[in-house]
């Protein structure tokens, strides 16, 4: 059979070169709009985003945009676009200099190694490719130069001389400290080379003194403002932008260009969904990202990788994705949790992510950089949370800026990450007892095994940490363990009008449509001290609940074919007393 290929654009998934995205007739969400408010703004220009959320792709299109060597196809590439038809007078004026240090091995005896190899890489390309506008012999005595320090040094002296200005780029300019801190025993070496003489600061520094002569522009990007704090005096001349109203939508897509993504591919594309469907469908899992406080209320912002993996697989297959997550947007675990962990301060920063989960929100003040050594300090942690795309802005409670989980995807995350730490205690989860538990429960009805197993693992690990943290930890493991459940999304409601619903398990009928059971768990707590008189009570307090929430029209909608079943589960402590289920439907 003859297969026919579809005259559509290809979407740019995982793609981060601007010019073959444009050149090989890629699909692309304009952003050039930020050009002119980047060069309104302050010259030395650091902006933080979660990881995959477009820092590189945006870094190439700038970089395209203002290097003097592609002049001759500045119509191909920015013809269509926004700057193409009001193109600024910095254009195609800059010698270009882009350093990522993504990809530069960080450990503690061998970083300095893996930077002077990767600007050494660096400087002599930029040497070869501005060759004509250069002085003559300049790769040839820059590579007799000792060091990325020696060599940045003398590289922007001579752009000086022969008059040429320079535009650095720097990608994942933090990877150092991520990589170096991701050893505890490391700090006092991190500490070493960003302050004082350290190489890392010198470098900055150089970077620093370039300003005065060469570099006249520099937009350095990364995932955390740990670096930025630490080398502040070495390099205290650029501005965070990562919290202005004015940048909060120049990564990541708003729903008004996923909508006009979608809107293309209909035309061209096999759907079996509206786009308002699709909407509803994708909005919970990629959705609610807010970057400034000021902007709160307003737009928020999908993660661009996230939808366009999700485009792929629908345009490719002709449905939803069974997976709603792609595997390289998870985070390291291991590099979270050995940031945030020095010594035992890290049972401190877990309890903030329990009261989280618990929750449904914290509270405190984002910071635009913060010192390693004070990385564990609760406001700081929450930022570092929130710098990681861990949480987003919703607002203002008390007097401080309210923050969230902002959907599925990091949801799921942090449950994980709740997980592993729970594992750390030596509690065994078998994946195949779960597994096979989740499958019962969502086409068998069979909620009691389910649950059962849950306090089973729940009251094993609990009497490993001495039942410290009470309720939160009930809830907060209750909600990691039904998280791990793929036939599910489980929805902790927050307080309404209709009552408490502890857990909503939403049937993802989008991808197991032949799904028959869904699930309104009411989720009571009684301390150990408490009569079991208390008991009864939490038990008719849940019942009325249930009855309440279930009447709901978002329920009712999300149920679809499925059985709805209204269970109840009250602890006392760490013990399940009470697991029924009532009002049979």
């Amino acid at each position: 059979m003859e297969y026919i290929v579809p005259d559509r654009k290809r979407l740019p998934y995982g793609m981060m070169n601007f010019k073959d995205i444009r050149l090989d007739n890629y699909y692309y969400v304009d952003k050039t709009s930020y050009i002119p408010l980047i060069e309104q703004a302050d010259r030395f220009f650091f902006f933080i985003r979660p990881r995959r959320f477009g820092k590189s792709l945006t870094l190439s299109m700038l970089q395209h945009y203002y290097d003097v060597r592609t002049r001759d196809i500045f119509d191909d590439l920015y013809g269509d676009l926004y700057i193409g038809k009001h193109p600024t007078q910095d254009r195609n004026s800059y010698l270009v200099l882009y350093l990522n240090f993504s990809g530069i091995e960080g450990g503690l005896h061998n970083y300095r190694q893996g930077l002077d190899a990767h600007c050494q890489i660096c400087f002599d390309y930029f040497c070869d490719v501005y060759a004509d506008l250069l002085p003559q012999g300049i790769k040839e005595i820059l590579d007799t130069k000792d060091g990325a320090v020696n060599q940045f040094d003398y590289l922007y002296h001579e752009c000086e001389r022969a008059h040429q200005k320079i535009y650095l780029f720097i990608d994942e300019y933090d990877h150092f400290t991520n990589a170096i801190l991701s050893d505890a025993e490391s700090l006092h070496r991190y500490t070493e080379e960003t302050h004082k003489e350290g190489y890392l600061r010198a470098f900055f520094n150089k970077v620093k003194a370039g300003t005065y002569s060469s570099i006249k522009r520099c937009f350095i990007t990364g995932v955390s403002p740990v670096t930025m704090d630490d080398l502040t005096s070495g390099f205290n001349i650029g501005t965070n932008y990562s919290l202005s109203p004015e940048f909060n939508e120049m990564m990541g897509f708003t729903e008004s260009e996923v909508r006009e993504m979608l809107a293309y591919y209909s035309t061209n594309s096999p759907f079996r969904h509206t786009i308002d469907e699709l909407i509803e469908i994708m909005k919970p899992w990629y959705d609610n990202y807010c970057f400034a406080q000021e902007c709160y209320g307003e737009t928020t912002m999908y993660n661009s990788n996230m939808v366009l993996y999700f485009v792929k697989n629908y345009i490719l297959y002709g449905k939803v994705p069974r997976n709603m997550i792609e595997s390289n947007i998870r985070i390291d675990y291991e590099k979270l949790r050995m940031l945030i962990r020095k010594d035992k301060e890290f049972a401190h920063d877990a309890s903030i992510i329990q009261t989280l989960v618990s929750q449904g929100y914290i509270t405190g003040e984002l910071k635009d950089g913060f010192p390693a050594v004070s990385i564990a300090q609760p406001d700081n942690f929450v930022s570092l949370l929130y710098y990681f795309g861990m949480l987003t802005i919703s607002g203002v409670h008390k007097g401080k800026t309210k923050l969230t989980i902002p959907n599925q995807v990091v949801q799921e995350q942090l449950y994980t990450y709740l997980l592993n730490t729970y594992n750390e205690a030596d509690l065994s989860f078998s994946s195949y007892e779960k597994d096979e538990l989740a499958s019962k429960l969502a086409y068998d009805g069979k909620w009691k095994s389910y649950f059962d197993y849950i306090a089973d693992c729940l009251h094993r690990y609990a009497s490993q940490r001495d039942k410290q943290k009470g309720e939160f930890f009930v809830h907060g493991f209750t909600l990691a363990m039904t998280a791990q459940n793929r036939f599910y999304r489980p929805i902790s409601e927050a307080d309404t009008q209709e009552g408490y619903a502890d857990i909503f398990l939403c049937p993802m009928l989008e991808i197991y449509p032949d799904m028959e059971h869904s699930y309104i768990i009411e989720l009571k707590y009684a301390k150990y001290k408490d009569p079991d008189s208390r008991i009864e009570e939490l038990r008719l307090e849940a019942i009325a609940q249930a009855d309440r929430y279930a009447d709901t029209e978002k329920v009712k909608s999300a149920v679809g074919s499925t059985q709805l079943h209204k269970v109840v589960v009250v602890y006392k402590g760490m013990e399940m007393r009470v697991c029924e289920e009532i009002g049979l439907n």
